[in-house]
């Protein structure tokens, strides 16, 4: 299989006692700033570009939520540098501000067994930094990995893949959609009633109720099932990141990981030309009900009059993968795991649960529910959705579920910044913040600005390079520069 660089960028639900929506952007830039670990400061925004499409064009300008705008009106801030307040990690992630929400972008990885390992030691990130802005304001500060506020507005959890750019728009959308709608079912969160479309008292995706068009590149507002920013964080002539903004913020390891390795799946059959075709009729709406589809298979429809189900999609993306003629062990696992909790969603509910959040929510809530005599659109209901949310281990009820032992596959002990493979890009990336900070201008996803005797040293970063270990144990800067550049 071709190796597929991939990385997560998880914004976090931020409440700050006594402050309001109006007061979002600037907490949420006092929170990342107050961030008392080892990172440096200087992003280099050059390569950065939200409004190029990856069907060959450029839009005017980003659509913005109207009701956001409104909190915004007759602020005055400095620049976008200022705003975002990015910070560089020893170990190559970025944490920044992205619309008033704390951002934890992960190191690139080449598995999702270790991206979701990033993604978990990401979490003790974002709560030390808001543990820190709660003592110098003296407020209470929360943070939730979630994907929504219950009062209309989403925010993201972003995946990227790296993928060559000969593949292009049109197989990348026919291979993915159908998989995007159908994997929540393996994958969702899990929420408490809805804020768009039809009612209902719980569903699998947080982020379902927001999507509004099949494909565009839009990520604030008129969202969509399928993302075609092209902004490839590397050489753009060979590459495109596959931009995925459909997927929710995962509290489960083992959903995380699950989430990311279905899309590599997905991936590799697009490379050895092995994706099932199905032609939805209609992604958005298919997105919504399957989310609905909480108490049996739920109904995808398809072109024509004919319908499917989210289980027979999947099981034709595994169906495939066990023909690919180089899977890797991580794809194999993949496969087998899923049909496995296929099986047993309705078989074995109590296996199901154990390491797919929706369900695990579902059970907990459901119980509390009918102990108190509440409906499930009952306040408390959103306020103990929150909770299962909450990276505060004294609080969170997913981390209640963890200590009592009815969740699986939780990774154990992590540390709050956990190394990147040696070799790697993020490695080289965070080893030059660590070590020479002091004599860097700019750092980006590919690139490093040195501050050269003789003017900038400007240092592109290949994705798939293995960089040379011997950089850990140079002295200088320049020697540092130059053992990158051979």
């Amino acid at each position: 299989m071709r190796p597929v660089l991939v990385g997560l960028e998880t914004e976090y639900g931020l409440s700050v006692e006594g402050r309001g929506a109006e007061d979002q952007i600037d907490d949420s830039m006092a929170l990342v700033r107050s961030y008392p670990g080892e990172c440096f400061v200087g992003w280099d925004y050059r390569f950065e570009s939200p409004r190029s499409d990856l069907r060959g064009f450029q839009v005017d300008r980003l659509a913005y939520d109207p009701e956001d705008a409104q909190f915004d009106t007759g602020k005055v801030r400095q620049g976008d540098r200022e705003v975002r307040s990015d910070r560089v990690l020893p170990n190559g992630a970025r944490f920044y501000n992205d619309h008033g929400h704390p951002e934890y972008s992960t190191p690139e990885c080449l598995s999702a067994h270790e991206l979701a390992l990033h993604d978990k030691a990401g979490e003790q990130v974002v709560a030390r930094a808001a543990a820190a802005f709660a003592d110098e304001t003296g407020r209470q500060v929360k943070v939730y990995k979630n994907n929504t506020d219950f009062h209309g507005a989403s925010y993201g959890t972003h995946e990227s893949y790296l993928v060559p750019r000969a593949v292009g728009f049109e197989k990348l959308f026919k291979a993915l959609v159908p998989l995007f709608v159908a994997r929540q079912v393996l994958t969702g969160a899990g929420k408490v009633g809805h804020e768009h479309g039809s009612a209902c008292p719980f569903q699998m995706s947080q982020r379902a109720d927001f999507f509004v068009e099949p494909a565009n590149i839009e990520t604030l507002y008129r969202r969509p099932v399928f993302n075609t920013r092209d902004e490839p964080h590397a050489d753009p002539r060979q590459w495109i990141r596959t931009h995925v903004i459909c997927g929710d913020a995962n509290r489960m390891f083992a959903c995380t990981r699950r989430k990311v390795a279905l899309v590599r799946l997905a991936l590799a059959l697009v490379d050895a030309d092995l994706v099932p075709v199905w032609r939805l009729a209609d992604p958005v709406r298919s997105f919504a009900e399957v989310s609905r589809a909480i108490d049996d298979e739920g109904r995808i429809d398809l072109e024509g009059s004919s319908w499917t189900t989210p289980r027979l999609v999947l099981e034709s993306y595994l169906d495939a993968a066990e023909r690919l003629p180089d899977a890797d062990s991580e794809t194999l696992d993949t496969v087998q795991e899923c049909r496995s909790l296929l099986e047993a969603r309705f078989s074995r509910p109590d296996q199901f649960r154990r390491t797919v959040d929706w369900a695990a929510k579902h059970w907990l809530l459901d119980q509390y529910r009918e102990a108190e005599g509440l409906a499930w659109h009952h306040p408390a209901m959103q306020s103990l959705d929150l909770a299962y949310c909450d990276v505060d281990p004294a609080e969170s009820l997913f981390d209640a579920l963890v200590e009592a032992g009815e969740v699986d596959g939780e990774p154990g002990d992590l540390p709050e910044v956990l190394p990147a493979p040696v070799g790697s890009r993020p490695w080289a990336r965070g080893l030059a913040a660590a070590r020479f900070g002091r004599h860097i201008e700019t750092i980006s996803w590919g690139s490093m600005v040195f501050k050269g005797n003789d003017g900038p040293v400007d240092l592109r970063l290949d994705p798939l390079r293995e960089f040379n270990p011997a950089l850990a144990d140079v002295e200088s800067w320049e020697e540092f520069c130059a053992l990158l550049q051979d």
